[in-house]
C-alpha cells in the first residue's frame, strides 16, 4: 500500500466525496474553532470523540481531513440504512458495528486491519448518539479500550460542539441554515501504557475506557465553558427489532 508521511493514501472515491462535500459543508460550518491538529500522529492512531448527533461524524471527518488524516470509522449500522449517508459511509469504507448483537466483536478485527495497514480508526466509544439531557457524554462502552490495548495504538481523545444544531441528537431534522459554529478539539493522546499487559482483563478495558472518557469530557467542558456532570449518564439499552 502506498503512503505518504506515513499515512495511506486514501481511496479515489474517498477524495471524490470529499470534493463533493467539503463545499456544503463550508457553508454548514461556520465558523469553524478546530485546534489540537499538532496532536494528530503521523501514521496509525485511534480516534476517540463524542457522538452528539448523526451528523457529527461529517464534522470529525472534515476537521480530519483537513489535518491530512483520511481515517476508517467505526459507525452503528443503521446509518447504512440512510439514502445519502448510507451512500457516504459505503464510499470511505466505513466499518460497520451491529449493536447489541453477535456480529459485533467483527468491526474490532477489521479495525485491528485497519490500523496495521497504517490507517486512523474513528471510534465513538458511546456506542449511540448521547442521550443526555444537557449533550455530556455519556458512560461508554469499552470497545474503544479494547481495541487500544490489544494494538497498543496511540489513542487521541476529540471532543466536538455544534454539530448537534444541525441535526438534533434525537431527531432527524437537518437545519444548514443559518450557519451553525462548529467547534473541534483534540487532546494529547490518553497515557494506557500501565494497561497495555492486561489486554484482556475486563476491569482494564473499564479503566481505559473511564480515562478516555474523562478526557473527552474535559476538552468539551473546555469548548461550552460549562462544568460537566459529576457522573456520566447511564443510556438506556437498545431494545431488540
Amino acid at each position: 500500500m502506498a503512503v505518504t508521511g506515513g499515512r495511506p493514501k486514501p481511496p479515489p472515491v474517498f477524495r471524490a466525496v470529499v470534493a463533493v462535500l467539503r463545499p456544503l459543508m463550508l457553508l454548514i460550518t461556520r465558523p469553524r474553532r478546530w485546534r489540537g491538529s499538532e496532536h494528530l500522529p503521523d501514521g496509525p492512531f485511534i480516534v476517540v470523540a463524542n457522538h452528539l448527533s448523526s451528523f457529527d461524524p461529517f464534522t470529525l471527518l472534515h476537521y480530519l481531513v483537513d489535518n491530512g488524516v483520511w481515517p476508517r470509522v467505526l459507525a452503528k449500522e443503521s446509518l447504512w440504512r440512510y439514502p445519502v449517508v448510507g451512500w457516504v459511509v459505503r464510499k470511505v469504507k466505513a466499518v460497520p458495528v451491529h449493536r447489541e448483537s453477535a456480529h459485533a466483536k467483527g468491526a474490532l478485527v477489521d479495525a485491528e486491519e485497519a490500523l496495521a495497514e497504517g490507517y486512523a480508526v474513528v471510534v465513538f466509544p458511546e456506542g449511540t448518539t448521547t442521550q443526555d439531557p444537557g449533550t455530556w457524554p455519556m458512560k461508554a462502552k469499552t470497545g474503544a479500550a479494547r481495541l487500544a490495548l490489544r494494538t497498543g495504538a496511540t489513542v487521541v481523545p476529540i471532543a466536538q460542539w455544534g454539530a448537534q444544531k444541525v441535526i438534533p441528537a434525537a431527531g432527524r431534522a437537518f437545519k444548514p441554515f443559518p450557519p451553525t459554529p462548529s467547534d473541534v478539539l483534540a487532546g494529547p493522546p490518553v497515557d494506557l501504557s500501565d494497561l497495555l499487559d492486561r489486554a484482556d482483563d475486563p476491569a482494564a478495558w473499564e479503566e481505559a475506557t473511564t480515562r478516555m472518557m474523562a478526557r473527552i469530557t474535559s476538552q468539551l467542558a473546555e469548548i461550552r465553558g460549562e462544568a460537566p456532570p459529576e457522573v456520566p449518564f447511564v443510556r438506556r439499552p437498545h431494545l431488540p427489532r
